[in-house]
């Protein structure tokens, strides 16, 4: 009977060790797990942009973009926060004219910049090589400005834009900050 007792004890001694053990083994392991990459699905409707963009922008015609909320790794590791931030990044036709109606303005004084950087891989090809880049920090304020006017459960922007009036096009890339 002796020896039946230390092996339950034992057992039991076991059981209270081991099961510690394998919870921290098993949460390390879920940390440590490699994240899926983060799903860069290129979009081309235009009505979320031509309400969000087209107060300033005018009506874009096509569009080639990715929205996504930058704080999310897509393995719902993330600890919530009270802020979102959703990036809107693309490039979009205007209207025949549009993009020199607007570069032309001098309140803006637009100025020849450099291909736009910290672009996503998946919209490279939608981005013409040999595109003559405008940008303007004053077309810049106005914008995020006239964002911000227009509706408020669209965020806070916050986003640069160039402009390419040769080929009408619009390269965007908008921060909304949602509170």
């Amino acid at each position: 009977m002796d020896t039946q007792r230390g092996r339950t004890n034992r057992r039991r001694f076991l059981l209270i060790a081991g099961l510690p053990l394998l919870t921290v083994g098993a949460g390390l392991t879920y940390l440590m797990w490699p994240e899926p990459p983060r799903r860069t699905e290129v979009r081309t409707d235009l009505e979320p942009l031509n309400r969000r963009l087209g107060p300033f922008l005018g009506e874009l015609t096509d569009a080639h973009w990715l929205g996504y909320d930058i704080d999310d790794t897509g393995a719902g590791r993330s600890i919530p926060g009270p802020d979102s931030r959703i990036r809107v990044v693309g490039v979009a036709r205007l209207a025949a004219g549009g993009a020199a109606a607007i570069t032309g303005k001098p309140d803006h004084a637009f100025a020849a910049a450099g291909a736009p950087s910290d672009l996503p891989d998946a919209l490279r090809q939608y981005l013409p090589a040999a595109a003559t880049w405008q940008h303007s920090p004053g077309f810049d304020t106005y914008a995020n400005g006239q964002g911000a006017a227009g509706q408020a459960s669209d965020g806070i922007p916050s986003g640069r834009y160039l402009f390419d009036p040769a080929r009408d096009l619009v390269h965007f890339d908008v921060l909304y900050l949602f509170t």
